[in-house]
């Protein structure tokens, strides 16, 4: 990370014209509250309106090796920082802790805020050039390819557990579904998924094995990126790699890195919440349950109340200025607080009033910033929690939900464990042999024409009925040909892993 010679902010910073809390942080002469600490790991939520009682809709903390920063509280606020990088940029360089040195190479901050050559970290010219390559690419995904395959992992992971009568979904569902899906539409093998799962998380915590982590995820893009340019796919990396843009190696690696980061932590986070609400809030499933919400509707709801990201590092001043009533240094680095942002009470006055299908929420924070991939964590979400609701409808928590437990980082908030029940099945079929109608949910559904020979049914324990010799139903070859198979091809199983 190198700074800018002539950037805002390169000189030493003048003194405060009032007290400023994040200074006198920097001088030892305050304590402010550390994001890393046991406070924001016990009750993130609680520190935050702790803090805005306090300090008001911008508080002073401070970061791994005391280091000082501004979380940002009120919604407005989030939004005016998200939207005007004239004035905090998304440039990491201008940072004064860095120029300093009082970021440490061994820093467990670095994998997160440390400059990296792509858009999260560019603005103007450069964050548009990075950013259309990324978007661009990423708008070739047929969405209807990112279903098949979320369907096609659903039926393997319940398949995994479905005779046991019981299963833990975080680790067993949530934590393994999103990376299974990305490392398909980013051209990685299926075998990387497990150690991917465990290693982005753990770099995301900013843990003292993070840059290990880091360091393991980013020579798998690497090995990937080789492959896609001798051999290019349909693909991300592929995508990328020919993008007009003319990305440099280095600059795919990074945006390939950033898509695996974001998207498993945020669609992770996000699928155990959604699905932890769906079993605990009897107004929320007896409205999935009687058509009143839609299940997209309510994962709308999730994000304003817990969104996969509780706080996004980070923007940084490029000047003197004033925000929220504190002064802001040039070079002084904020926090999106986007859980804090969400139940502001200036626009929620009402915690209690749902917030179906309402998407001004802060959760994928804002500006030319705002996640791109966004949509693509919805549909996973969606798609995921529908099919596993169809395979086991009588779903449901096996404990009081006063013994479920999180386990909070100082950017996201994780339910740790969320042990369910439910009546013991037979593991279903491969996809490969399932007509499309089969794999489903009633409202995904569309009326086919009467056919000659009906189709196969399914009897919940027993699988479909077999087809007449000799012949494949269109429904069948269809499925086939939308996965790569030929039509008429004998069935294989298919690993998840």
């Amino acid at each position: 990370m190198t700074p800018h010679p002539d950037g805002p902010g390169t000189g030493p910073a003048d003194p405060p014209l009032t007290r400023c809390p994040v200074h006198t942080a920097l001088h030892g002469d305050g304590a402010l509250v550390d994001l890393l600490g046991p406070e924001n790991e016990k009750d993130p939520m609680g520190l935050y309106e702790r803090l805005r009682a306090e300090h008001g809709p911008v508080a002073p903390i401070v970061l791994d090796g005391g280091i000082p920063a501004w979380l940002l509280l009120g919604y407005r606020e989030n939004l005016e920082v998200s939207r005007t990088p004239s004035r905090f940029s998304r440039d990491s360089r201008h940072w004064h802790a860095w120029k300093d040195g009082r970021i440490g190479a061994d820093s467990p901050l670095l994998p997160v805020v440390g400059w990296q050559p792509m858009c999260t970290f560019a603005d103007g010219d450069e964050h548009e050039r990075l950013r259309a390559a990324l978007t661009e690419s990423m708008g070739r995904f047929d969405r209807r390819g990112i279903r098949r395959h979320v369907t096609r992992f659903t039926h393997q992971l319940v398949n995994d557990f479905c005779a046991d009568g019981g299963a833990e979904m975080v680790t067993a569902f949530a934590q393994q579904l999103p990376m299974l899906v990305l490392t398909q539409l980013l051209g990685m093998p299926d075998e990387y998924g497990p150690r991917l799962v465990e290693a982005t998380r753990d770099l995301m915590k900013g843990t003292e094995t993070a840059l290990r982590s880091d360091a393991y995820v980013t020579e798998a893009l690497k090995g990937l990126v080789d492959r896609r340019r001798a051999e290019p796919g349909e693909d991300l990396a592929s995508w990328l790699l020919a993008h007009p843009s003319g990305l440099t190696e280095e600059e795919v690696v990074q945006h390939l890195r950033l898509v695996l980061l974001t998207g498993n932590e945020t669609t992770t986070n996000l699928m155990a919440n959604t699905l932890r609400m769906v079993l605990t809030d009897p107004r929320f499933r007896a409205s999935l349950a009687g058509g009143h919400m839609t299940l997209p509707d309510a994962i709308e709801h999730v994000l304003w109340n817990e969104p996969p990201l509780t706080v996004v590092p980070g923007r940084w001043a490029t000047g003197d200025t004033e925000l929220g009533g504190q002064r802001i240094k040039a070079g002084d680095m904020l926090l999106l607080g986007l859980a804090a942002g969400n139940v502001d009470p200036a626009i929620r006055p009402d915690i209690a009033a749902p917030m179906y299908g309402n998407r001004s929420h802060l959760a994928f924070s804002g500006g030319p910033h705002e996640c791109p991939g966004q949509d693509i964590g919805r549909a996973i979400t969606d798609t995921a929690i529908d099919t596993l609701l169809l395979r086991l409808p009588d779903l449901r928590l096996a404990v009081d939900e006063t013994e479920l437990t999180w386990l909070s980082s100082w950017i996201s908030r994780h339910l740790v464990e969320l042990p369910v029940e439910f009546m013991p099945r037979r593991p279903e079929p491969d996809i490969m042999d399932l007509p499309v109608e089969a794999l489903l949910s009633p409202r995904q559904r569309v009326p086919s024409m009467a056919e000659e020979t009906p189709a196969p049914v399914l009897s919940g324990t027993e699988g479909p009925e077999a087809a007449a010799p000799g012949r494949v139903p269109w429904w069948v070859a269809l499925w086939r040909w939308l996965l790569g198979r030929p039509p008429g091809s004998a069935p294989k199983r298919a690993s998840a892993r």
